[in-house]
């Protein structure tokens, strides 16, 4: 049995406010999911984060409260929560007479990034590299992905929306891969299964979407190895639907940005075949340079 865990970077509006969706599965056999998820557990102890859900792109964002808190670095976990809680309510007093609009975006980052305030930004930024170095030298994993340009894409076109379409990519990527590394004897083929993060709306549009795959296959394959509907988790106790989180944000950042430093760690493990990657693909203009375009 293989479990490939998805999650998305990006929005899948168009035009939206990213640029790229990126809709990421990291792909591992089940006999490895225990090394996987001791690992994952483990370094988040190192960082106070064991029972706290890695969200990368909260992680990675500077939190500009702690430039302002004296000494900050040298204060212990306890003493940086202290200070970091202290200025936050002062400001969000402040914003909420003077700037009220502004109060509700600031509040809401103040919320999705509580979980990580005793850490510095180095220390963000060292916890994601360390994870994403650790994807990289998961040998038996494998990395599928759909990275979708909005700006070439065009739904009238492809009758689907963008979601959708990345999604039937990954289901008929990770089903090709389970048919070619299957044995040909009936009682040794490969399985697999899907594990998303849990979002009502999400979770009704790709089962009733997996039914019709199991149903008519998609575009480019029968669904014959992956089985069931995809399973949906609550992403804060899962840590590979995390790992999963990071790879596609990394993908996202490497396409709209230029960060490499994500990227070659959790890209080292894309799907291949004959040395050509077939497991990610970036969809994108022809005459696109990148790193996934060129490798394809």
């Amino acid at each position: 049995m293989h479990l490939c865990y998805l999650d998305e970077s990006g929005t899948s509006q168009l035009p939206g406010n990213t640029s790229h969706f990126v809709l990421a599965g990291i792909e591992i056999p089940a006999t490895q999911w225990k090394f996987c998820d001791s690992a994952v557990q483990k370094l988040k102890r190192k960082y106070d984060l064991e029972k706290v859900e890695i969200h990368t792109a909260w992680l990675l964002r500077p939190y500009l409260e702690q430039k302002k808190i004296p000494r900050f670095e040298s204060l212990g976990y306890f003493d940086r929560r202290l200070a970091v809680n202290k200025f936050r309510k002062k400001e969000l007093l402040r914003l909420q007479k003077a700037k009220p609009k502004t109060y509700r975006q600031v509040r809401k980052n103040y919320i999705k990034t509580q979980d990580y305030i005793h850490l510095s930004y180095t220390q963000r930024k060292n916890l994601v590299l360390k994870l994403s170095e650790m994807v990289r030298d998961w040998g038996f994993a494998r990395l599928f992905a759909e990275c979708i340009d909005k700006i070439y894409f065009d739904p009238s076109f492809t009758g689907t929306s963008v979601d959708e379409q990345a999604f039937e990519q990954v289901v008929s990527r990770f089903e090709q891969y389970l048919q070619i590394t299957s044995s040909p004897t009936p009682d040794n083929v490969n399985m697999g299964m899907l594990i998303h993060d849990n979002n009502q709306t999400v979770a009704k549009k790709l089962t009733d979407i997996m039914i019709r795959f199991h149903d008519a296959g998609t575009l480019w394959t029968k669904v014959k190895n992956i089985i069931e509907t995809p399973l949906f988790v609550d992403s804060k106790l899962t840590a590979m639907v995390q790992i999963a989180d990071l790879c596609s944000y990394a993908l996202r950042r490497y396409l709209e940005n230029g960060e490499t430093n994500l990227f070659s760690n959790v890209y080292n493990r894309a799907d291949r075949k004959d040395g050509r990657v077939v497991g990610v693909r970036h969809f994108s203009e022809k005459s696109c340079t990148c790193l996934i375009c060129q490798s394809r």
